[in-house]
């Protein structure tokens, strides 16, 4: 199934309303002004990583795909625009008629990013490309965030699989979200329906304590259970006693019990406790499952235990600690006027307060050492060094209005794990430090 035909699953005429007032406000004077057509480049970056995290993951880039296509000023959208007095008619006959036609190159998704790394870089009339500014950063603040957490998570559990069960713990529209960024990160399945049904990725789910609590007795509990899914499900046995549910539900499904889940108690503890249980009960091949509130580090500790898999909530939808990456979206270069040829021109924001940027239209390239282990993140303007020519990391998205880069699910997936073992061993701990590689910037020209 083609996703992108399903549509965006919210209750919105399109995205074009998902932005802040003042890119409009600067929209309508800049058309005034007559320098709303000037050509630019803008930029997303980070000026820094979360405290103590070795590095970023690039999330969200096909859904900032969808949302640009969605991008459209209908009726609808224009009365209220015209209703509340935000712009004039002028601009609102603009808007009309509005159909990103530049060009976007960016980091392909599960791409590792680093402070400075031009993530997405937009082009085409300041008009067109200002308004994507909100949405955009809306989109790759909260998925890079979750995928950064869900990739330190996935490298902590090594070869366990880890299923995203935070739908419950965030907006609705939010948990899609993140099960799609989770997934890019290194999770095996997800419980939320509507990420399997947007996005492919696969859906698990047996039941709760609710449904033991239902049942006169806990064996009527699982007998219903395994009636209904068979002796493959997962029981849930920490309602009430551990060891007695255990020895319940090898009673009623026998040792071809899929598995059970533990969501309390010391779980390095019990875990250890009831896998000597099972083995003694000849369910040898029963797996254990692990949830209650884990994040990266509650996993590591778990390492020596005999879990089979783990289930991630409220810590994963949060971004472990850091719910957003702090991206900016930033004016880089512009021309001197509408004319198409005219040259681009850096331009940078230049406060203090740790606020400056770098001006100039930008390539980013990954240098690596003899052993083919990245070594440095290199960013420049103008000429790209021979010797980086064929490590440059972004690509073409959108070229001329139309999306040339739409890709399966599987692929930044995949592509992640491939660009995390290719960094020094360091970026895997979970002790705080700096980036695991250093940022080098090369200036030349602006580009044209």
């Amino acid at each position: 199934m083609n996703t992108a035909d399903l549509g965006l699953p919210v209750d919105v005429p399109s995205t074009a309303l998902f932005t802040d007032q003042y890119e409009l406000t600067m929209l309508q004077a800049a058309l005034r002004a007559g320098t709303a057509e000037r050509r630019s480049v803008f930029e997303v970056f980070t000026r820094r990583l979360p405290d103590g995290r070795r590095y970023g993951v690039v999330a969200g880039t096909g859904r900032v795909l969808d949302a640009v296509e969605n991008f459209r000023f209908d009726e609808g959208v224009l009365g209220f625009l015209r209703e509340r007095g935000i712009v004039g008619e002028e601009t609102l006959d603009w808007l009309a008629g509005y159909r990103f036609s530049g060009d976007i190159w960016g980091y392909p998704e599960g791409e590792v990013y680093f402070p400075g790394s031009p993530i997405l870089r937009v082009e085409g009339s300041f008009a067109e490309c200002v308004l994507l500014e909100t949405v955009i950063l809306s989109i790759l603040n909260h998925d890079s965030a979750i995928a950064a957490a869900a990739s330190r998570m996935s490298s902590a559990a090594g070869d366990r699989p880890l299923i995203e069960m935070g739908a419950r713990r965030t907006h609705e529209l939010s948990a899609v979200a993140a099960a799609r960024a989770a997934y890019v990160g290194g999770f095996a399945s997800t419980s939320d329906l509507a990420a399997g049904f947007r996005y492919g990725i696969p859906t698990v789910g047996t039941s709760a304590h609710a449904f033991t609590l239902l049942h006169d007795r806990e064996r009527d509990a699982f007998r219903a259970q395994v009636d209904s899914m068979g002796r493959g499900t997962t029981l849930l046995v920490d309602t009430y006693d551990v060891t007695e549910a255990v020895r319940t539900a090898v009673e009623v499904a026998g040792p071809e019990l899929g598995a059970v889940r533990i969501d309390s108690g010391d779980l390095l503890l019990v875990a250890h406790r009831v896998r000597q249980q099972l083995d003694e009960l000849g369910a040898t091949k029963t797996k254990i499952i692990v949830t209650s509130d884990l994040d990266e580090y509650a996993i590591a500790s778990l390492a020596a235990a005999p879990v089979d898999a783990y289930g991630v909530g409220t810590q994963l939808v949060t971004g472990s600690g850091y719910p957003t990456a702090s991206m900016v979206y930033k004016l880089v270069a512009r021309a001197e006027s509408a004319d198409p040829a005219a040259p681009l021109v850096p331009v940078a924001k230049k406060s203090s307060g740790g606020k400056m940027s770098v001006g100039g239209r930008k390539w980013a390239a990954r240098r690596l050492d003899q052993e083919g282990v990245a070594e440095a993140e290199v960013i420049g303007t103008g000429p790209v060094p021979r010797e980086l020519a064929d490590r440059q990391l972004l690509v073409q998205l959108v070229k001329g209005g139309h999306v040339v880069a739409r890709e399966p699910l599987d692929a930044p997936r995949r592509r992640h794990a491939a660009a995390r073992a290719g960094l020094p061993l360091s970026a895997t701990q979970l002790s705080r430090g700096e980036p695991v590689i250093p940022t080098e910037y090369l200036h030349g020209e602006a580009g044209s």
